[in-house]
């Protein structure tokens, strides 16, 4: 298929799906971040509307001792008393339970460089396809990533932190949704009525084909509720 599917168009997004890679090496022809230091892993992730392309390195992140956890990034000798101290802090004032912790994703291995782009012209192997929806366009995403096979009907979902949604994604090689965690919402700026979708890279494509289908079909739905709705209130 050729037609060409902007799904931020599509669904009217407020920013553009964005491709995650975990690369075994640092990408030729990519460019390196060069913006100034950041306070959280995930404040990378809205950097590429208006910068494109860019990959970073561990200590590119090493502000962010969680999201350093689960991409399984290391922390510099000075700094590895950073995650202890977060997860104290989380538990101390009944952010997330102690018991919680075991059970946060992280990637299997650790990669040598993390890189981000647009999902339909990364520049890299992406991973990982996210995308901030509000719920509406979420539950379109959804749909349409159960008619790809990208997804089941019990879709993996989280809230925090909500940067483990993508390690999620990598080990289970399917669809998954976060509602975004306070610590994301506050560095990247989410809107409070939006949350994630997250999808296996490797089936982005057939996503966006199922998609097309899905907004039709759920037109046409809507067409026909508002009908029988009108219809009832005669009665």
């Amino acid at each position: 298929m050729n037609e060409r599917i902007d799904v931020r168009e599509l669904l009217g997004l407020r920013q553009g799906p964005l491709a995650v890679g975990f690369l075994k090496s640092t990408p030729a022809g990519l460019k390196r971040w060069d913006g100034p230091p950041l306070a959280a892993g995930c404040g990378f992730w809205p950097q590429v509307d208006d910068r494109g392309a860019f990959y970073t390195l561990a200590e590119d992140h090493q502000h962010c001792a969680v999201g350093c956890h689960t991409h399984r990034l290391p922390l510099p000798p000075e700094r590895e008393g950073d995650l202890p101290r977060a997860i104290g802090l989380m538990t101390g004032c009944g952010y997330i339970d102690a018991k919680e912790v075991a059970g946060i994703p992280v990637l299997p291995v650790t990669p040598q460089a993390v890189a981000y782009g647009p999902a339909d012209d990364p520049g890299f192997q992406a991973d990982v396809v996210i995308v901030a929806a509000n719920p509406a366009q979420a539950m379109l995403l959804y749909e349409a990533a159960l008619k790809a096979g990208a997804g089941g009907a019990l879709t993996n979902t989280l809230g925090r932190p909500a940067c483990a949604v993508l390690p999620l994604t990598v080990r289970a090689g399917s669809a998954a949704a976060s509602f975004g965690c306070k610590g994301n919402r506050i560095h990247t700026g989410l809107p409070e009525g939006e949350m994630y979708v997250s999808i296996p890279a490797a089936k982005w494509d057939a996503v966006k084909r199922a998609l097309l289908e899905t907004c039709k079909a759920n037109e046409a739905m809507g067409a026909y509720y508002v009908e029988h709705r009108e219809e009832v209130e005669r009665v």
